[in-house]
């Protein structure tokens, strides 16, 4: 958010922030499956220290750099950074209590990201319009002490790797995609991965044209994070009576139909409506989505799927903000959310037919 509206500040159009919603993809996309493998062969904590690290720096660059280059080169590296500490915390989740668990333990990491979700945009919208830019992201930067320190002054905070055993010489990423169920997995994350960014990165575009400002774009966004949050204490309940890949299908559709409803509102409270119901789509899948993909991966690989799911969802990273970048600079706002929606729904019934075979 900090990110698409300061590059609207400096006077950069859709495509413009569309290339910088796509450097966040760039670099997961070929080193996340390194990520995931150093995070099973050494345990989360150092490849998380790593990312918290990278995060913290990446977000102090336009500060102390002012201006759309070093907006991209922060771009970039959150991106990097980021996936190595996500692509640690999906490896080693799944395994903590064995798994019984498992769809309660994502279900808590997702809660968290939630929580993050509804606080970050509320801060960052205040910090805007009342700090400036450039402080905002000396905010968000200083954040990132705070999980440092802890996991480097307490090593035996975080669990060691989740899952272990198994020979793993020959073994190849192309295995683990050419496993029918795993591979229906990983593209229905990405799918929900590509409408959850097209949301972050689109809406704030969206409502700098209907001139909301930073706060209440901030608020929305932070409405969508709640239900992602209320959908996810919910989870462990639900999906024992209804089954991971179902609810993973009802996520899908869910959202294919609130994106259909954005363009139909300007009132920020119909917007923050419609927000919330996208929340409750995508904030059920992805849960699920990481839940399946741990089950269904090789024992010692949990890791290294993780960085194959990351791997999809950075393709869709990659393309999709530059896609509707220039849709939405070519024919504006609606043909946007409309599209996105059928590409959901073809998405879902995709799932739909695949899950009852």
């Amino acid at each position: 958010m900090v990110m698409s509206l300061y590059a609207l500040e400096l006077g950069a159009n859709p495509f413009a922030i569309g290339v910088l919603m796509a450097l966040f993809a760039i670099c997961p996309l070929f080193f996340a499956i390194y990520a995931g493998r150093l995070a099973d062969r050494l345990g989360p904590r150092v490849p998380m220290m790593v990312g918290t690290a990278g995060m913290g720096a990446a977000l102090a660059l336009p500060p102390l750099f002012p201006g759309l280059t070093a907006l991209y080169v922060s771009a970039l590296l959150t991106g990097s950074a980021f996936h190595f500490f996500f692509v640690s915390v999906h490896g080693t989740a799944g395994g903590v209590g064995g798994p019984e668990h498992r769809a309660r333990n994502y279900s808590l990491v997702s809660l968290g990201f939630s929580a993050a979700g509804l606080i970050g945009p509320f801060t960052a919208g205040l910090s805007i319009d009342h700090l400036g830019h450039l402080k905002a992201f000396t905010l968000l930067a200083s954040c990132t002490a705070v999980p440092f320190l802890l996991m480097w002054l307490k090593p035996g905070f975080l669990p060691k790797a989740a899952k272990s055993g198994g020979d793993k010489s020959g073994q190849r990423v192309l295995d683990l995609w050419r496993m029918p169920k795993l591979r229906g997995a990983f593209i229905a994350s990405g799918i929900l991965s590509a409408a959850w960014d097209l949301f972050q990165f689109y809406f704030p575009i969206y409502g700098h044209s209907l001139g909301l400002s930073a706060s209440v774009i901030g608020i929305v966004l932070s409405t969508f994070a709640l239900a992602t949050f209320i959908v996810r204490l919910i989870l462990p309940a639900w999906a024992k009576r209804s089954g991971e890949a179902r609810i993973l299908i009802y996520g899908v559709f869910i959202a294919a139909f609130s994106f259909v409803l954005f363009p139909l509102f300007a009132n920020p409270w119909l917007l923050a409506g419609a927000a919330f119901v996208l929340g409750l789509g995508v904030g059920s899948g992805q849960p699920m989505s990481m839940s399946l993909i741990y089950a269904l991966s090789p024992p010692g690989r949990s890791s290294e799927a993780a960085g194959v799911r990351v791997m999809v969802n950075n393709v869709a990273h990659l393309f999709i903000p530059l896609f509707f970048g220039s849709v939405g600079t070519a024919f504006g706002f609606a043909p946007v959310f409309v599209s996105n929606a059928f590409m959901l729904a073809g998405g879902g019934l995709f799932m739909q037919r695949r899950h009852r075979m």
